[in-house]
């Protein structure tokens, strides 16, 4: 990790990435998701999840260079060591996040889905696998 990936994203569309968090000597572990507007990680970001293991879920966008207001969230149903399931549906007006078959949190969407280029999958977790699938609905 870090890992990218680029993708073409609409309505319909699920980004599913399966992993486990890893329990590391960092304080805080982390798990994070940008859907990047082009293929560097200087462009905006559509949509930006980032998980801080055992406190708090945090969601935003960067427009500009710039993040705009985050929304914070305190579930947050990953646990160090244990596998994880995180599907990201894209919606009409949002993304909606399940983890492990739950429906945790949406986002609406600040920037279009099709402007989205690539996926970055970042920080304390060990991948198993990350995916576009289309046609969910």
């Amino acid at each position: 990790v870090p890992y990218k990936l680029p993708v073409s994203l609409s309505v319909g569309s699920c980004v599913i990435i399966k992993g486990t968090p890893v329990d590391s000597s960092v304080n805080e572990p982390q798990l994070q998701v940008d859907f990047y507007t082009e293929m560097n990680e200087e462009s905006e970001i559509a949509f930006h999840l980032r998980v801080h293991l055992g406190r708090r879920v945090v969601m935003n966008s960067r427009e500009f260079g710039i993040w705009m207001l985050e929304e914070n969230l305190h579930y947050v149903p990953f646990e160090d060591g244990k596998p994880f399931d995180l599907r990201i549906y894209v919606c009409r007006n949002e993304y909606e996040v399940k983890v492990n078959g739950e429906y945790i949190y949406a986002f609406v969407h600040r920037i279009p889905p099709s402007y989205v280029k690539m996926i970055q999958v970042c920080r304390d977790v060990s991948l198993d696998s990350v995916l576009v699938s289309n046609g969910w609905r």
